[in-house]
């Protein structure tokens, strides 16, 4: 397993341990122009929700392969929180915004994998 793999079922690990929804991962690696080689989507239910989500991605990124993000953009009103780690893009959405910006199909060319829920 690749260390982008690693990270992106730690960031994963930490998405279900505060039970976000709708987790997409888009696979950047074969698209010569991506700024990254994954994004990890994910919606949380409130801004609480959504800054509960960061905090745990962070842990479980920091604690399982030892990465913090470069920078964490959107944590002051919480409705679209981006956290940075070079190989992956993490974004947590309110579902509005994240249904208006609709990250998982600007880029055509990725291949998507949607994981189920937790119930």
């Amino acid at each position: 397993m690749n260390a982008t793999q690693k990270l992106t079922d730690a960031i994963v690990a930490g998405i279900r341990e505060k039970k976000g929804r709708d987790i997409v991962i888009a696979d950047l690696s074969a698209i010569e122009t991506a700024p990254c080689k994954a994004f990890v989507l994910c919606t949380g239910g409130s801004p609480q929700q959504v800054d509960a989500l960061a905090d745990a991605i962070e842990e479980a990124a920091r604690k399982q392969v030892g990465e913090k993000p470069a920078a964490i953009c959107g944590r002051d009103n919480a409705e679209w929180v981006a956290l940075d780690y070079g190989t992956v893009m993490v974004h947590i959405f309110l579902p509005e915004p994240r249904e208006y910006y609709d990250l998982e199909h600007l880029w055509d060319d990725a291949t998507l994998t949607s994981l189920p829920d937790d119930e």
